[in-house]
């Protein structure tokens, strides 16, 4: 079976492609073929994510083993996309170049038979040109407009001054207990 893709740009323009590709060709497969059709030199380092219906981001599959202990971490090239997306889940999110983010949403949008003679991983359609940088991401949680949140009680040093010659405070004998 052939797998069908369309690779969106998380960009503000339209800018997409349109890959078939066999099911049983690897992530790694995918990731050559999306870096091909976008014009990219394959030369930095990319990650697949699994996500839910809403792109809501999850595990991420990267293109070499970063873990602790060689051969422990699957990598892109372990996976046949058949083993990852389906009917069912049809989401999956790629990052190429951790400098710039270049993310997309890869959608599987059909399943159907393979043509005979025809090459894949093949480019089916292009529409929009790359922009020269990625669109800046934003990592930061939301938080109020200020670095106190909601914790925020309009107090400063000059308002603790107020304390300096009151002699209303017991006495605990604090310095007494560090001897």
């Amino acid at each position: 079976m052939v797998y069908k893709f369309r690779v969106i740009l998380d960009a503000e323009e339209d800018i997409f492609r349109d890959i078939a590709i066999l099911e049983d060709d690897t992530l790694e497969d995918l990731h050559n073929a999306i870096f091909n059709a976008f014009g990219f030199d394959g030369m930095e380092v990319a990650s697949f994510y699994t996500c839910d219906e809403t792109w809501n981001q999850e595990d991420e599959i990267p293109l070499f083993d970063t873990g602790d202990v060689p051969g422990e971490q699957r990598t892109m090239g372990d996976y046949p996309l058949s083993s990852i997306l389906d009917k069912e889940n049809t989401k999956i999110i790629y990052v190429y170049d951790f400098i710039n983010m270049w993310t997309f949403l890869v959608e599987l949008a059909a399943i159907e038979d393979q043509i005979a003679g025809a090459p894949y991983p093949e480019t089916l359609f292009s529409h929009g040109e790359m922009p020269d940088e990625a669109i800046e991401k934003n990592f930061e949680a939301d938080m109020h407009d200020d670095i106190y949140g909601e914790f925020e009680d309009d107090l400063d040093e000059d308002d603790l001054d107020m304390f300096e010659d009151d002699d209303s405070f017991e006495d605990y004998g604090f310095e007494e207990n560090w001897n």
